[in-house]
């Protein structure tokens, strides 16, 4: 058996090529003959570098033998990608790579897709969300995953991330290519337990239930090989994306080691720290977050304490942006029930007991957790679209609106302001400014 965790790599202020090359390269000198493989990958919420690490993979398989690799998007309840973007998410196409086999997107709302692995008990559930759920978690995934392949390689990012700590690792499997069960469950886990707190720890209840049902997929896929490709990215001043670290590991638990030192080094490049709390903040987005259930990052990541100021508004600007999801029937769900926090989705949820938990979750993290008094929603800052969403539409979810033409950059500089030029990717938080020294304690 490949030993567990086989490489890593890291360097500021980026690999080259040719260093991926050599991790990749150095990864597969421990596997077996692979003649069929699957890729799983990110979808296109991710501005990572897929696209410069899957011709590398698909390049070293070929030269041992390679005779067919297909893919599968792991997009969780996000948006299929067409041909074209998954294309250009790999920077691979049929024409160019003959090897290349299905290009598929994983649907989390097809039955016919998942198979059943187990039930997480309740009692673990229970003590992971302290007492918050108290039921089993049905850990199912795309039936992909026991198709008769030589190995299975998992391409992930790991940047913060709201309801696990840090994304990639084990998340590319469970829940990215699980079942809307699943991805609720974990979601609405992740929001009573505290997006704030959660969010750029590495070590968290979420990630360990999020661990358990990995681990119980692992079993049934069985002994081929499963490897992570973990990548840790920045970007540049023209949005060039910047391959910052690639950690790579074999079988259970190298991923769980891979995504470990991909956390580590995630820490350094993105967390942003401020010294003053905030009044107002524009998070620019980019085009990737292609409606607001993407693009409600913005918010989440502003959410430490300290970032902002009591009474602070959060602008989403978004110009290209005209739905609130792109699957009507979770865009018709968000307007349903609108942006509230925590004390009134819980009583909606208890009359509403079949209401999706995974909207129910979207919807307090992009407006935060608040309290009621004297039976109305308070809350210590407010969230502003400007998007192409209307004024009205805005206004009866319970967000602000502002016409998205009459931002410009330099009108939020200055105390207290901030502008984000590429946003919802980085996570902000306070650190207590240093203070000079007394003088008489000067040496």
């Amino acid at each position: 058996m490949a030993k567990l965790s086989s490489n890593q790599r890291a360097a500021l202020p980026g690999l080259s090529i040719e260093e991926l090359s050599e991790v990749v390269s150095e990864t597969l000198d421990v596997l077996p003959a692979i003649r069929t493989a699957l890729v799983i990958h990110p979808d296109y919420s991710r501005h990572d570098f897929s696209d410069s690490l899957a011709p590398i993979l698909y390049r070293e398989l070929a030269q041992r033998g390679l005779k067919r690799l297909d893919t599968v998007n792991a997009g969780g309840t996000h948006r299929k990608m067409t041909p074209v973007e998954l294309e250009k998410k790999l920077g691979l196409s049929k024409s160019m790579h003959p090897l290349l086999g299905k290009m598929l997107n994983h649907e989390f709302d097809d039955p016919a897709q998942l198979e059943h692995v187990t039930d997480l008990p309740p009692e673990f559930v229970s003590e992971k969300t302290s007492g918050n759920l108290q039921e089993a978690l049905k850990v199912d995934v795309n039936r992909l995953v026991f198709e008769p392949y030589d190995a299975i390689f998992a391409i992930s990012g790991t940047i913060p991330h709201e309801a696990l700590g840090y994304s990639g690792g084990t998340k590319i499997f469970f829940p990215g290519i699980s079942g809307p069960g699943v991805i609720a469950m974990l979601h609405w886990a992740a929001v009573l337990m505290g997006i704030p707190r959660i969010i750029g720890t590495v070590d968290n209840p979420a990630r360990d239930v999020v661990n358990a049902g990995t681990k119980e997929i692992f079993k049934k896929i069985g002994s081929k090989p499963i490897v992570s490709l973990n990548m840790v990215y920045t970007a540049d001043s023209s949005h060039r994306v910047i391959p910052n670290g690639l950690f790579t590991g074999v079988d259970f638990k190298g991923f769980v080691l891979a995504h470990r030192e991909a956390s580590a080094l995630s820490s350094t490049l993105h967390i942003n720290y401020l010294s003053e709390a905030k009044h107002t903040v524009v998070q620019r987005l980019p085009e990737m977050y292609d409606e607001v259930w993407t693009a409600g990052k913005g918010s989440y990541k502003l959410q430490r304490p300290g970032v902002l100021a009591h009474g602070a508004e959060i602008i989403l600007y978004a110009p290209h942006i005209h739905c609130f999801h792109s699957n009507k029937t979770m865009d018709a769900a968000i307007r349903q029930i609108g942006y509230h926090g925590l004390a009134y989705v819980l009583d909606f949820c208890a009359r509403n007991p079949n209401f999706d938990k995974n909207i129910a979750s979207h919807v307090i993290n992009v407006r935060g957790f608040g309290s009621v008094k004297d039976g109305k929603e308070d809350f210590p800052f407010s969230v502003t679209l400007a998007m192409s969403i209307p004024p009205d539409e805005c206004s009866a979810v319970g967000l602000g609106y502002r016409d998205p033409s009459s931002l410009k950059a330099d009108d939020f500089t200055g105390p207290g302001k901030l502008w984000i030029p590429d946003g919802g990717q980085w996570l902000y938080a306070f650190r207590e400014p240093l203070l000079p020294p007394v003088l008489g304690e000067m040496t």
